[in-house]
C-alpha cells in the first residue's frame, strides 16, 4: 500500500483523479487539497463521499501531507511555481513540466525545465520521481505517431475535444450557448501541445484543434506519407498493451467506445486517391489524456501493476 494526496481536486482533473484513486486496491488518499475548498468535508464536491473520505485542507497542507505519491491537478500557472517534496512520486498533470528545451519552457510556461520526466507509457516510460503527465492531444497524436517516428518527416493533426479539456473555469468558449450545435477550431497554428508533439517525434508537426459539443472524449486524426506497413508498426508497438488496443482492418475508432475510460483506440487505413496514410486515434481527454495516464504513471514509479485502479470498459458519462 502507499498514501495518495491530490492537489487542486475541485476541477474536472482533480475530480477524475479522486475517483481513480478511492478505487485503486493499493493507494490510500490521506489528502485532499483544494484552496477554494479548504476546512470543508469532501461532501462539498460531491454528496456521494462518505465520511471515510478526508475533508478539504488547502493545496499547500495537502502537498505537507507525507503521502507516497502526489497528484498536482493545478493550472500551469500554479504548478510551476510549486515545490514538491523530494520523497514522493509526484505526477504533475499540468503542461509546466512537459517541455524540455529551455526556450520553449519559458516561452510556453513561464518556466525552465527541471528535473521532470515526460511519462506517456506505452512508448515514453517515467523515469524517476518527478512525472509530467502528457496533454490529452499529444497522448491522442502520440499514441498514433510515436511507433511511426522513424518512417515519416511530418504529420498533419486534424484533432476534436469535447468541452471538458477546457476545464472548470467559466470562459465565453466553454458557454452552452457557444458550444451546443457548433463546432469551431481555436488555438490555429498556435496550440501549446504542437510544440509537446514535436518534441517527442523529432520534427514539427501542423496542429489544429477543434471543440466539440460533447462533454467528454477526443479523437486526433493524423495524416502522413509512408512506405512504411503502419498497421504491423502498432501492432507490435501495442501488443502488450493493455490500455491501447489496435482495432481489426477497416473498422475506426469512436468516442462512444473510451468515453468514461482510460483505454484507447488505434486504427490506420489508406487514402485510395493520394496513397496518404491516415492513423485515427480516439481517447477520453479526461481518462487516458488525464486522470487515467496519471495513476498509470503513479503505478509504474510505485512499482503496482500498470492498470491498477484504471478504467478500462465503459461507464455512464
Amino acid at each position: 500500500m502507499a498514501t495518495a494526496a491530490i492537489i487542486g481536486t475541485a476541477g474536472y482533473v482533480g475530480q477524475e483523479t479522486l475517483d481513480r484513486v478511492l478505487a485503486h486496491p493499493e493507494l490510500e488518499l490521506v489528502a485532499l487539497g483544494s484552496d477554494s475548498l479548504a476546512g470543508q468535508s469532501a461532501g462539498a464536491l460531491d454528496p456521494r463521499l462518505n465520511g471515510s473520505v478526508p475533508p478539504f485542507s488547502s493545496n499547500d497542507e495537502a502537498a505537507a501531507s507525507g503521502a507516497d505519491v502526489l497528484f498536482i491537478c493545478l493550472s500551469h500557472e500554479e504548478a510551476a511555481t510549486s515545490n514538491p517534496p523530494d520523497d514522493a512520486v509526484v505526477v504533475d498533470l499540468s503542461g509546466a513540466h512537459r517541455l524540455t528545451d529551455g526556450e520553449l519552457a519559458r516561452a510556453w510556461y513561464g518556466v525552465a525545465p527541471g528535473p521532470w520526466s515526460y511519462g506517456l507509457p506505452e512508448l515514453y516510460p517515467p523515469q524517476g520521481n518527478l512525472i509530467a503527465n502528457p496533454g490529452c492531444y499529444a497522448t491522442a497524436a502520440l499514441l498514433a505517431l510515436g511507433p511511426l517516428a522513424e518512417v515519416i518527416e511530418g504529420a498533419v493533426i486534424d484533432a476534436k475535444s469535447g468541452v471538458s479539456g477546457a476545464g472548470k473555469t467559466l470562459k465565453e468558449s466553454s458557454h452552452a450557448g457557444f458550444v451546443l450545435e457548433n463546432f469551431s477550431p481555436y488555438a490555429v497554428g498556435a496550440h501549446r501541445h504542437a510544440p509537446e508533439i514535436a518534441q517527442q517525434l523529432g520534427f514539427a508537426v501542423c496542429f489544429v484543434p477543434h471543440l466539440l459539443p460533447v462533454r467528454r472524449g477526443l479523437l486526433a486524426t493524423c495524416y502522413v506519407q509512408t512506405d512504411a506497413d503502419v498497421r504491423t508498426l502498432l501492432e507490435e508497438a501495442y501488443a502488450g498493451s493493455p490500455v491501447v488496443r489496435v482495432l481489426p482492418q477497416g473498422t475506426a475508432p469512436e468516442l462512444s467506445r473510451v468515453q468514461g475510460t482510460d483505454a484507447a483506440e488505434i486504427a490506420a487505413f489508406t487514402d485510395r486517391a493520394t496513397g496518404t496514410t491516415i492513423v485515427i486515434c480516439a481517447l477520453d481527454n479526461l481518462g487516458k489524456g488525464a486522470a487515467g495516464q496519471a495513476v498509470q504513471n503513479a503505478n509504474l514509479a510505485l512499482g503496482f501493476g500498470q492498470t491498477a485502479g484504471l478504467r478500462l470498459t465503459g461507464v455512464p458519462v
